[in-house]
């Protein structure tokens, strides 16, 4: 359309002054705007889009005229309508989309609130609907949080004119290989399609060459439809302005193949897409071509503004970083209540470096406004955080406004039938939140009675929360993630002593049941009450037992946990007896636990960890450094061991064998994930130590040739 329109001799009055605002033209000159539709209906287009691309709030805000965003939005669509249905025949209707571009301020950069472009786009939409459209395109998108409140907009505006047509959206890739401000595909996809979005694809920045790697990856991770309408080409800067080098043969040859590879619903052309390329593209394509067949691998994912992550990992837990809950960590609600912004984001982002897969955001706190102080850290974490972040909140107001000011897809902590699920309880005020964002779910096994304690009890209200959240709120299972609860062990009360095993055997049961469906858990509350070291030793016990037991993720802190084969064999002995509450005689696990870590300190651990490294041979010491990703002493060893071997040596014979057993220990599921990066670092460490001391190869003599 902007393209087109620049072919026209239209002057300033043509705008009303407004130069540049060709929205305006849909009041103004509606023959030249109906001349275009026409061009591309008679090339054979099955769709035309409405002159509404920049019709919304923050653009006609640039001329002062966002007060006329339903006007000149419905004066496009009946435009548009009305050229269509010339065309339209019982066997061919031609469809009008409803054109939603991104505007000129970006909600994640803080140019704009999210929720008000989201109410501007809402009234463009529902008065493209008036008009007449049959679909809403919403495209170009550059910004994820943008691209939701658009979709949002879409959703509430058919809620309110009572209609039902379909939302398509199409994201921008630059030439760098992501969105403009550095979002993935895989991330973009994670986000807009739990929406309930239609048609899914790519449209703007580049021509279909550099669209291919993007299409391929939605066509085997989509379930919804897919569209690409590139450009004709890259644009060329020339002394008159941009041009198009691609040729309409060209255009239709690139889009005929993606239909056959990547399963393509819809195909078109955005700028510089004349009706002769579209002409070109209707002929390859024909009249009736079915959409191809497309085997799909759909995961369950949650996203940052950046990339998506797994629900389901492959090869470890799902780590939720509980470092940045005011409940939790001091040192974040210290920096919360003292309004240190930088530094509470901070706490995030080395929770990333420790191997963490999603953030736990808690603000919740007596006496704080909890909506602004959500809305605050929500709005640092979204740029500064690559992490996905679940919000972790009893308040729904919290919680909503934590979806409003992230950009990606995240996960809300949570909910239960605490106080039932009818009318005005916290389940039914929080799952419209849930299901307008698209968010997954943490459910609590919590029902009227209180908090499930048995196992049988823990999986009836499983099963509850399960049938309620897909039948009538239409969740996915793979979406859902049960927490099966767990009480403290070693309060040395009766009633507490087998809530450890009453969890084990609700995970167990449940994944029995529900395979698709994942389980979480906040580990520590296991060891409550104990000493800081003896919860580390149970933490870890537990939290293997659980996972061999079918836990999917836990909300735990990734540096208080450690792999169970770094115990030593009495506390690890004694910690499981404790945790199945193996009691015989006179033999009780938690007095002896209590026993064995008597004056213990979590430093005194780690000192007769050192004492016992310390004793090793130099070699297997330098093996065992990098299995434990331990590096106090490192250089020191290093240095020793350079007396009597050569550098390559070192790497070849000792570090690498400490690498091999790391894969061995993660391949078997005894070391998670956090674990292999902390070898892998102090790998690093080392190699970097002994960089200077690696003599220089002839270049014929190096790493042979790498294909």
């Amino acid at each position: 359309m902007g393209t087109m329109l620049q072919g026209f001799d239209l002057g300033l009055d043509d705008f009303e002054g407004y130069e540049g605002c060709n929205e305006v033209l849909n009041r103004t000159r509606p023959d030249v705007v109906a001349a275009i539709h026409r061009a591309y209906l008679q090339a054979g287009a099955d769709c035309i889009e409405t002159n509404t691309f920049g019709a919304n709030l923050a653009a006609l805000g640039e001329y002062d005229i966002a007060a006329q965003v339903g006007e000149l939005a419905e004066a496009g669509a009946r435009i548009a309508r009305s050229v269509a249905d010339e065309f339209s025949t019982v066997d061919r209707p031609k469809f009008v989309l409803g054109s939603v571009g991104p505007g000129t301020k970006l909600p994640t950069l803080a140019h704009i609130e999210a929720t008000t472009i989201r109410d501007g786009y809402q009234t463009q939409i529902e008065a493209m609907i008036r008009g007449g459209i049959d679909a809403v395109q919403i495209e170009t998108c550059q910004d994820l949080q943008q691209a939701k409140a658009a979709v949002i907009a879409a959703k509430r505006a058919r809620r309110a004119l009572g209609v039902d047509l379909p939302i398509f959206v199409s994201i921008t890739v630059e030439t760098t290989g992501s969105m403009l401000l550095g979002s993935e595909t895989g991330a973009a996809l994670a986000t807009l399609a739990p929406l309930g979005v239609d048609v899914i694809g790519l449209n703007c920045a580049t021509g279909p060459a550099e669209m291919a790697e993007h299409l391929r990856y939605l066509s085997r991770h989509a379930r919804v439809g897919l569209s690409a309408m590139p450009n004709a080409g890259l644009p060329e800067l020339t002394p008159d302005g941009a041009r198009y080098p691609l040729q309409p043969a060209e255009l239709a040859s690139a889009l005929s193949e993606y239909v056959v590879n990547f399963g393509l619903s819809l195909v078109g052309g955005c700028c510089g897409t004349t009706p002769e390329h579209i002409r070109a593209l209707a002929l390859a394509i024909g009249a009736d071509r079915r959409v191809p067949v497309r085997r799909t691998e759909v995961t369950n994912s949650v996203a940052s503004l950046y990339s998506d992550v797994a629900l389901k990992q492959d090869t470890s837990y799902l780590a939720i970083g509980e470092r940045t809950n005011a409940n939790g960590s001091k040192a974040f609600r210290e920096a919360m209540l003292e309004g240190r912004w930088d530094d509470c984001v901070q706490i995030g982002r080395d929770q990333s470096r420790s191997g963490a897969h999603v953030l736990d955001l808690c603000i919740d706190y007596v006496g704080r406004d909890g909506v602004a102080d959500m809305a605050e850290l929500a709005q640092r974490f979204a740029g500064a955080v690559t992490l996905p972040v679940m919000l972790d909140s009893t308040e729904p107001e919290v919680i909503e406004a934590g979806l409003n000011h992230l950009p990606g897809r995240a996960i809300i902590n949570s909910v239960n039938f605490e106080d039932g699920d009818g009318p005005g309880s916290r389940f039914q005020r929080v799952m419209p939140l849930v299901a307008e964002h698209g968010a997954a779910v943490v459910a609590l096994t919590i029902d009227e009675q209180g908090q499930a304690r048995t196992a049988e009890w823990k999986v009836q209200v499983a099963q509850r929360l399960i049938d309620t959240l897909v039948n009538q709120w239409g969740m996915d299972e793979g979406d859902i993630l049960v927490d099966c609860l767990t009480f403290p062990i070693a309060t040395g009360q009766e009633e507490t002593r087998r809530d450890g095993i009453a969890t084990l055997e609700a995970i167990r049961l449940l994944k029995a049941a529900h395979p698709r469906v994942l389980t979480t858990l906040g580990v520590s509350n296991i060891s409550f009450g104990l000493n800081p070291a003896a919860r580390v030793v149970l933490n870890s016990v537990f939290l293997d037992e659980c996972v061999k037991a079918g836990l999917d993720s836990a909300i735990v802190s990734v540096a208080k946990i450690m792999p169970v084969d770094r115990i030593p064999e009495e506390r690890y002995r004694v910690a499981l007896d404790l945790v199945y509450d193996r009691r015989s005689g006179d033999y009780d696990p938690l007095s002896s636990f209590l026993e064995l870590f008597e004056g213990v300190t979590a430093s005194s651990l780690r000192e007769q960890r050192e004492a016992e490294l310390v004793s090793l041979p130099l070699a297997e010491r330098l093996s065992r450094r990098i299995i434990d990703g331990n590096d106090k002493g490192l250089d020191a060893d290093l240095d020793e061991a350079l007396s009597d071997k050569p550098a390559l040596d070192i790497i070849n014979e000792d570090l690498l064998a400490g690498m091999k057993t790391v894969g061995e220990l993660f391949g078997s599921g005894k070391m998670q994930l956090p674990f292999v990066l902390q070898s892998a670092e102090t790998m690093k460490k080392a190699v970097a130590h002994l960089e200077p001391h690696i003599d220089s190869v002839d270049a014929g003599a190096g790493k042979g040739t790498l294909v």
